[in-house]
Formats: C-alpha cells, structure tokens, sequence
C-alpha cells in the first residue's frame, strides 16, 4: 500500500470520527434544547391546572352563593315585599311577586291593590341572561297577560 492510499484512508477515516463526533454533539445539544421546553411546557401547564382548578373553584363558590341569595331573599331586609306574596319560580326569572295578595286574601286588601312583579335577584357581578333581558323587555312593551286553562275530564 502507498503512502498516499495510507494519507487518504487516514483522512477518510479523520472527517468520518470527527464528522461522526461533531453529529453526537450536535445531537446532544439539540436534545437538551428539546428537553428544556418541554420541562418549561411541563411547568407551564402545571401552573395553567392550577389556575383552573382555583378559576373553577372560585366560580362555583359564586354560583352557590347566588342560588343561596336567591331562596333567601324574601327573608333579607332589601325584600321589600312580604315573603308569602313572593313565588319561586328559579327559571327563567327567580320569583314572580303578588304584591297585596296576602293582604287581599285575609280580607284585608282590595283587589286592585295587588300588583305582580317579576324579580331575578343577582349578586356579585352577575347580570341578567339574554333571555330574562328579552323577558324584562316583554313585560316592559306590555305583552303580559294572563289565561285560564279549562282541563275537561270525561269519565
């Protein structure tokens, strides 16, 4: 074998290791490029759980408050009205009020005195839904009225 076949081989088999090598850290760089996000996206999405978990929380806390607001109000100073004129309907609207009714009833009152309101209580920052704006709008143009029902039962 030659001398320059010898050179030529050993430079072959030089760029192959030192190509072989330079790939090996190049690979091992990447990897630990790769594994840092994803321990960086692993950390991200356990703060995320939490947040969510405590939004949640947070938000059930509301929602229980507000249905506990809305079977005790007729029992709460801000109640202007007398607990047995008030009707719990809970949806779409909370409570339908006959105000004068309990009054009528007794003998007490006249019959024009009664009065029906609708009340949705809210608390917190609650607003009303699309639907009971929708209802509050009706009863505001006036498109209320009230019908009887005759069932007829034939034995």
């Amino acid at each position: 074998m030659s001398i320059g076949a010898a050179i030529l081989i050993g430079i072959v088999l030089g760029a192959l290791l030192t190509f072989l090598l330079m790939s090996s850290s190049r690979n091992s760089r990447i990897k630990a490029e790769y594994e840092r996000y994803i321990a960086e996206l692993e950390l991200e999405h356990q703060q995320q759980l939490v947040k969510a978990r405590r939004s949640s929380v947070n938000t059930s806390r509301a929602v229980l408050k507000g249905k506990m607001a809305e079977q005790f109000a007729p029992l709460l100073p801000e109640f202007q009205y007398l607990p047995s004129d008030a009707k719990f309907l809970g949806d779409p609207v909370d409570y339908i009020i006959f105000d004068g009714y309990s009054d009528f009833r007794d003998g007490d009152g006249r019959a024009e005195d009664i009065d029906v309101i609708f009340i949705d209580i809210k608390s917190g920052g609650a607003r009303l839904s699309k639907g009971q704006q929708a209802i509050a709008e009706a009863i505001a143009q006036g498109r209320v009225r009230f019908e009887t029902l005759r069932i007829n039962f034939e034995d």
